[in-house]
């Protein structure tokens, strides 16, 4: 099994209330991946109750059968079509880590 968390930060040209819509709507995208991609075991987004010591906006917390189903995820259709449209316009800085477990 291969775990894929990101962290994102929301650009700072969005008003609270924009990022609390853009938060929501990455969320619904991503977790609406699940049984869609070949290989995606869980997939979570933590998009709220963010305490005020964070300096993200959004964690991504998924799991994947092993390695080549995440190098599937990341070129899916499905895929590109939520990271295009719900998460980079939005986002200004991206922290990724992939491990086994």
């Amino acid at each position: 099994m291969v775990k894929h968390i990101i962290l994102w930060k929301l650009k700072e040209e969005y008003t609270e209330e924009q990022k609390a819509e853009i938060r929501q709507g990455i969320k619904a995208g991503l977790e609406g991946l699940a049984g869609v991609i070949p290989g995606l075991v869980s997939i979570t987004v933590n998009a709220d109750g963010r305490l005020a010591s964070s300096n993200a906006d959004v964690m991504l917390d998924s799991t994947f059968t092993d390695e080549a189903a995440l190098k599937g995820y990341a070129v899916h259709p499905a895929h590109q079509e939520v990271a295009n449209t719900k998460v980079r316009p939005f986002t200004e800085t991206r922290l990724c880590l992939d491990f086994e477990v």
